[in-house]
């Protein structure tokens, strides 16, 4: 039988990856201390040395992307519509 997948809330995440991050203990007496993986413990301090504090959030972060990818997709038909009409005005300046 399989076990249901554990779930950490962000202050959560902060707290254990934080602690890591100090290095007042090795990450195998956080693991035993908080119940996790000693690699999610690494993964997380990675993470947080990396991106900061507000990486844990999904709602900012999800939102950022969603944002960036949408502007990735606004500029690519931005451009695609300049070079149809620069080649619609060589066209039309050949029967002109």
């Amino acid at each position: 039988m399989s076990q249901k997948r554990m779930q950490y809330s962000a202050q959560f995440k902060f707290k254990v990856a934080l602690e890591a991050a100090r290095g007042l203990k090795t990450i195998s007496q956080i693991s035993s201390e908080q119940g996790v993986h000693p690699n999610q413990i690494s993964a997380w301090k990675k993470q947080l040395l990396q991106e900061g504090a507000t990486v844990f959030t999904n709602q900012s972060a999800q939102k950022e992307r969603e944002q960036a990818a949408k502007e990735a997709e606004l500029y690519e038909q931005l451009g695609r519509l300049k070079m149809e009409l620069e080649w619609l005005k060589k066209k039309a300046a050949q029967f002109a």
